[in-house]
């Protein structure tokens, strides 16, 4: 039902990934860990990619079609608009001219992906399909937190912008490796809990009956 809610392809939904992908892409850009946190908490990511594990696990082609989408739609235009915002601040002198992630250490973080982003991004997963499920919501923020989806949606834009072919491919690899382990991870935490529900419900029917 929660994730059921929260997959579904709308304005609101749109705005809030544009909103958060501008704001991780100034982080980015002053190299600001503070609006990099801000962002990971406004993006509405983790909704869709949630409804999708669920779909895997209970085999609903529907809501599985329905999570795609959104994450289809919402991840290229937040890069659209963070691509053109960047333009934009280059033509009006907000931002130099020339931009390198050596310069910028969460931008370099961001486009330099490494096991430890599987890592993080499976713990991430399977906490957050954990803190869905046992309704913590506190859990869920530290999950949002933990993975950079968002900054590496925006750095995609940001390093696309000033041409560092090096910069935006990284953070490509960053967001289909994030996207990937999250999917992983929550979908084998719910297959587990299935499973484990499962048993508890034969068990119960066992005893019922003698």
């Amino acid at each position: 039902q929660r994730t059921n809610e929260s997959v579904e392809l709308s304005g609101v939904f749109l705005l809030f990934m544009v909103l958060a992908s501008l704001l991780a892409a100034i982080g980015i850009i002053e190299d600001s860990a503070i609006l990099i946190v801000g962002a990971m908490v406004v993006g509405p990511e983790f909704g869709p990619i949630a409804g999708f594990c669920v779909a895997l696990v209970q085999r609903r082609r529907d809501l599985a079609t329905r999570s795609g989408v959104a994450l289809a739609v919402g991840f290229p235009l937040a890069i659209a608009c963070v691509y053109l915002a960047t333009q934009i601040f280059k033509a009006t002198d907000l931002t130099p001219d020339a931009f390198t992630a050596a310069d910028h250490g969460i931008a370099n973080l961001i486009s330099s992906p490494d096991a430890f982003t599987v890592i993080v991004a499976l713990c991430a997963g399977a906490a957050g399909m954990l803190s869905l499920s046992t309704a913590k919501s506190g859990a869920l923020i530290g999950v949002l937190i933990s993975v950079t989806t968002i900054p590496a949606a925006a750095n995609i834009g940001v390093a696309a912008a000033y041409g560092d072919t090096d910069g935006w491919t990284g953070s490509l690899a960053q967001l289909a490796l994030n996207l990937t382990s999250i999917v992983v991870a929550g979908t084998l935490v719910l297959s587990i809990q299935r499973m484990m529900y499962g048993r508890r419900r034969r068990r119960r029917s066992a005893r019922a009956e003698r």
